[in-house]
């Protein structure tokens, strides 16, 4: 069943809030002192940001033409996946999926499970939309928002077969590390998702951010690494234009592979 697409108002006008919103500090972060006044306006730590990027034409038909069918809106309530994909099969989310080339080939290539996309990057999501339409995939459903704001409030818990973290932003600089996705208690909230057998697998160029994880991920209770430490590359995984490029330039690629315990 296609889901309608919606647009979301503010509260609160834009003008009206620049004059009662105190000042950013240098990392764009809100000061947390003497914000009693100021506490609707508290943001949380986003794991993202959102760059500026042009569309093509394509990417922008397919966004406007697509958008509505492929895309379920963010709302604040339980998604029943039987209802979205009319069938009972596992479903797989992957968190930041890019432009979305290893995404369509996972859904065309794994006909009998289902994906969910979440990406916040407008030229992405118009070009996976795109390869939908082009591949006729009746397994891949997307949403354009936040993935962790997603999880809490839409996808039930122990439900999820898997996690797919494909080349993460790693936030190099230290004081940007609280933005990273995986470390506690983010980790925890993934493993409460998945059901038991469901698999994290993540993976990154980023050889210190892979060390990190591979800490946060072996410290969160319910799961345990399936390898001994990072995992040999999953060849069913198709590598992304920007990994092929990585490892063209001779930088390493880590992937980690963590299962949920069995009840």
């Amino acid at each position: 069943m296609p889901y309608a697409s919606r647009k979301f108002g503010v509260a609160i006008k834009y003008n009206t809030a620049r004059k009662l919103m105190p000042s950013n500090d240098a990392d764009g972060n809100i000061p947390t002192d003497n914000l009693e006044d100021h506490s609707i306006f508290r943001r949380p730590v986003r794991t993202y940001v959102i760059r500026a990027g042009r569309m093509t034409e394509n990417e922008k038909r397919s966004y406007e033409e697509l958008h509505h069918v492929w895309c379920i809106p963010f709302e604040h309530r339980t998604l029943n996946f039987t209802d979205i994909f009319n069938n009972t099969n596992p479903v797989t989310m992957e968190i930041g999926f890019g432009m979305g080339h290893a995404t369509a080939q996972i859904a065309q290539d794994n006909p009998n499970m289902n994906y969910i996309g979440s990406e916040v990057h407008v030229p992405g999501v118009g070009r996976l939309l795109g390869e939908i339409k082009k591949r006729q995939l009746k397994n891949l459903y997307l949403i354009e928002y936040d993935a962790l704001e997603i999880l809490e409030t839409m996808i039930p818990d122990n439900s999820l077969a898997g996690f797919h973290i494909f080349f993460p932003d790693p936030w190099p600089k230290k004081k940007h590390h609280k933005r990273r996705l995986l470390q506690r208690p983010r980790t925890d909230l993934l493993v409460s998702k998945l059901s038991p057998g469901g698999y994290i697998y993540f993976a990154t160029d980023w050889e210190e951010y892979a060390l990190s994880a591979l800490e946060e991920l072996s410290c969160t209770e319910g799961i345990h690494n399936k390898y001994e430490k990072f995992a040999p590359h999953q060849e069913w995984r198709p590598r992304t234009k920007f990994e092929q490029k990585g490892l063209d330039a001779g930088r390493e690629i880590f992937e980690l592979v963590f299962v949920k315990d069995e009840e």
